[in-house]
């Protein structure tokens, strides 16, 4: 069976070929007339099998020890809930369901089912319930905590039981370390941190790839008998797995790219062994002959030899065996016998099956099309079926309960986007060999990926001025980046007639944002863009990386739902483990000998002095270091983007007077974020305006230089956040200014953040970041073979730049609660509802924003 299966496969995939087309003018994100669903990204949705509407983000799926029920904990920005569901075909539904403060991935059964535990995240606890025919009963909790640093929290993550169902084990993600917990005598626990000198002489010599983003591990040669080899804190250890004899436990280092080996006998790291990038879930075949690691931030799943630690193989999960990363393999399961393996492809919204028959190689057997982001895969003996929770559901849709202006600090009805997605649980029955080879070209035509990183050039004329293929020369050298602060389509320019806005959700108009406006009607209107990302945390990572890893999909709605310990995920600021396996825009630039530079993207701000003048910007990463202007100031609602304009164009003067500037050049302009309606601080429409002010002074000195002739300026929000949007609030406001561009021209075709991405690659000849850049259509039909050199001119503001916000102005004692610092520290709900309210009036309801929620009830595609 497993032969046809391969034979089929190899087949489908010889037969495939699979071209994506030139969208169709104006296709909109949702259920298309072929039935699949249009997500905002470009990639489509068209899963297989039967669905149930369960929590947000559901993250791990375990199988009841009878096949009977399982177990799902949500782990998302909403509540943070566990269910049991009933597996009975006849009746498929959700048995029980308890909320709980916080959790984080962890969740076992014991070995009779009896009890079921659960990680308690921030809470540094266990959860453990009594089960009983479908349902949780007699709660209590039990301290895991074991904090080798002086930290606030642990955060628990993985959680496992050894054979016997005496010790309990606990990962502690922020705190690096393991915890036994012995059961009958939980005071006794002990603590294994990741920090400790480790005796290495059970490590291998590396026979792994080095990780894709380049860094060292420890791979040590035990002929030589190193010094005992450091397990650097950040770790971040996602979790254990206790093999049949109890004698050793693995533990994946999210952090390291490693697997840690625990003596159980003596309770320390025994060894530390090469994995590729993100090390998440775990599996040992039946035999115990190799350990199975699935690594998110790469394409791959290591496999080890449990005894030596050295890698037999590598399997690649995704569509194309050459892509770059960016399925994020997440999660894995196996067949009882050791014959299939399952892997969950992440942002490749498929599972992957591999027939293992042959221990030294791996087989493909085909793909299986999933709902949105699945988090979760597992094998269910009992009825021979695949579970997967999708993260983010399965299908868009409207959303009719926008923010209460009666109740704005209320967020358990509105749908914010950090809270909207309600994932799914999926029930998909073995598939035959037949029906796995119409599955996978399901998947295949669901992605817009090609093979070899090809361009999705389909139908653009050859004297077209960006490239088919990285290399290829472009008339256009010099790209300026320009990153803005949170705004949708609809609320700038909602009030176009020439593109698809609504007037009535139109905050910032013409008269508010002219220089915006202009721009959009001399150069490209885009009124089919959408921004990849969903709030700020993974907006930065998205515009800079096309890319946001599992460590930031998972960590973000934490910390914005109001957890402490998680920080910011983005701008370097938890790095490297936030960072893709591709790196950021920079990398690529460096890789390609391409110059670049940063104005306020990546940096730190210097403080103010007592002069009143600040202290220069240091870079959070390496590769921006002397790649950036230390006086440009990034994020800071205090500082006008009139300044922040005025130094860029001081750069500029500069720079050509000395006949070159850098080709890649990355901008900052975030005022439009605002700071709502704080007394005595500038409005709303005020920093919008200086927002639209600072933009047109950047295009008319860009135009009015010597570059001009050869630079192309792309504007892209990082995100969209909650404001109101008629399609959906994922589309951004986004322009693409060159003498190159087309003139006074409205192009409709979907594109996303990896679109512009892709644009900029390709004329500055860079390899794509992940396979999204890869995949995503570039803007060719924004862009004309014969340049117009006409420089752009300024445009006045229309209302005063220092218009300030006054007492009693709607939400003026509310703004000065929150926190804005950070983007998105603040309540986005309440922020928004202050801003629209402030721009229409007291007294005007904010309109429900459109949103992408995923649901669809969808019967099995046999």
């Amino acid at each position: 069976m497993i032969a046809r299966m391969a034979t089929l496969f190899g087949l489908m995939l010889t037969m495939l070929a699979v071209q994506a087309q030139e969208p169709a003018v104006r296709v909109l994100p949702g259920v298309q007339p072929d039935g699949t669903i249009q997500l905002p990204n470009q990639w489509k949705l068209n899963p297989v099998g039967k669905h149930i509407e369960v929590g947000d983000l559901p993250v791990n799926i375990q199988i009841h020890p009878t096949g009977q029920y399982a177990a799902v904990i949500h782990c998302g920005y909403r509540d943070h809930e566990v269910h049991i569901i009933d597996l009975n075909v006849a009746k498929r539904k959700i048995a029980c369901r308890v909320t709980i403060d916080q959790g984080f991935y962890g969740l076992v059964w014991d070995k009779d089912g009896r009890n079921l535990y659960a990680s308690g995240g921030e809470s540094d606890v266990a959860h453990i319930w009594s089960f009983d025919k479908g349902l949780l009963h007699n709660h209590r909790t039990l301290d895991v905590a074991g904090t080798p640093y002086p930290m606030k929290k642990c955060v628990i993550s993985g959680l496992a039981l050894d054979p016997e169902g005496k010790d309990l084990f606990a990962c502690n993600l922020w705190a690096d370390s393991l915890v036994r917990v012995p059961l009958d005598n939980p005071g006794n626990k002990v603590v294994i941190p990741f920090n400790a000198k480790v005796d290495a002489k059970e490590t291998p010599k590396g026979e792994a790839p080095s990780p894709p983003d380049g860094r060292k591990e420890e791979n040590v040669d035990p002929a030589k008998k190193p010094d005992p080899v450091p397990v650097k804190h950040t770790s971040f250890p996602y979790t254990c797995l206790v093999e049949p004899g109890s004698k050793r436990a693995f533990v994946s280092l999210w952090g390291k790219s490693s697997v840690a080996v625990i003596d159980l006998e003596n309770n320390t790291v025994a060894a530390v062994w090469p994995t590729a990038s993100h090390p998440t879930e775990m599996i040992l075949d039946p035999k115990g002959t190799s350990l199975y690691v699935s690594c998110s931030n790469s394409t791959e799943v290591t496999v080890l030899d449990p005894a030596t630690g050295k890698t037999k193989q590598t399997i690649h999960a995704a569509l194309y065996p050459l892509a770059p990363a960016g399925n994020t393999p997440n999660s894995i399961s196996m067949t009882p016998d050791g014959e299939v393996l399952f892997v969950a492809n992440a942002d490749a919204n498929n599972v992957a099956a591999f027939s293992l028959t042959d221990p030294k190689e791996a087989k493909g057997l085909g793909f299986i099309p999933t709902g949105w982001y699945p988090t979760s895969v597992r094998y269910n003996a009992k009825d021979k079926t695949i579970y997967v929770t999708n993260g983010k559901g399965n299908v868009s849709k409207a959303n009719p309960s926008g923010p209460n202006p009666e109740k704005p600090g209320d967020k358990g009805i509105n749908e914010y986007i950090g809270g909207l997605y309600r994932g799914t649980f999926s029930a998909i029955p073995v598939p035959t060999p037949g029906e796995l080879a119409k599955y996978s070209k399901q998947a295949y035509e669901c992605s817009p990926l090609q093979k070899g990183e090809a361009v999705n050039a389909k139908d653009v004329s050859a004297d077209n001025p960006i490239p088919k293929k990285v290399g290829d020369p472009s008339p256009i050298k010099h790209v300026i980046y320009i990153i803005k602060e949170n705004r949708t389509y609809d609320q700038v320019f909602g009030d176009m007639k020439q593109g698809n806005g609504s007037p009535a959700l139109c905050l910032f108009p013409e008269s508010v944002t002219p220089n915006q406006h202009k721009l959009a009607s001399e150069f490209v209107l885009l009124d089919n863009i959408y921004v990849d990302g969903e709030v700020s945390a993974d907006g930065h990572e998205w515009s800079m990386g096309a890319y946001a890893t599992d460590f930031v999909e998972k960590i973000w709605p934490l910390g914005y739902r109001g957890g402490k310990t998680f920080g910011y995920p983005s701008e370097g600021a938890i790095d490297p483990i936030a960072r893709g396996a591709g790196g950021y825009i920079w990398d690529r630039a460096k890789e390609a000998g391409v110059s670049y530079r940063s104005y306020g993207e990546w940096v730190n701000n210097g403080a103010m002095k007592k002069d009143g003048t600040y202290a220069d910007s240091v870079a959070t990463v390496k590769a921006l270091e002397g790649h950036f202007d230390p006086r440009y100031r990034g994020y800071d609602t205090e500082y006008p983007d009139v300044k922040r304009a005025a130094r860029f164009i001081e750069e500029l003067q500069r720079l050509e007077k000395e006949g070159e500037m850098p080709r890649l050049q990355i901008v900052k302009l975030s005022n439009d974020h605002t700071v709502g309606t704080r007394i005595g601080k500038p409005t709303p429409r005020a920093m919008v305006a200086d927002n639209d002010q600072g933009l047109g002074m950047v295009v008319e000195a860009v135009s009015n230089s010597k570059f001009w002739k050869d630079t192309a300026i792309f504007v892209i929000e990082d995100d969209t956040q909650n404001g109101p949007d008629h399609v959906d609030a994922h589309r951004s406001v986004a322009l693409v200014i060159s003498p190159y561009t087309k003139r006074k021209h409205v192009d409709s075709t979907l594109y996303s953040t990896s679109s512009m991405l892709r644009t900029m690659e390709l004329i500055l000849g860079l390899k794509p970041m992940s396979q999204f850049d890869a995949a995503a259509r570039p803007m060719f039909n924004s862009f004309q073979a014969k340049p117009d050199l006409t420089p752009y001119k300024l445009a006045a503001p229309k209302i005063d730049l220092k218009e300030l916000n006054v007492a009693g102005a709607w939400g003026s004692d509310l703004s000065e609660k929150l926190d804005l610092t950070k983007e998105d520290l603040a309540d986005d709900l309440l922020f928004n509802e202050i801003i629209w309210r402030s721009v229409k009036g007291k007294d005007s309801p904010m309109p429900a924003p459109v949103r992408a929620a995923f649901f669809m009830h969808m019967k099995a595609k046999r």
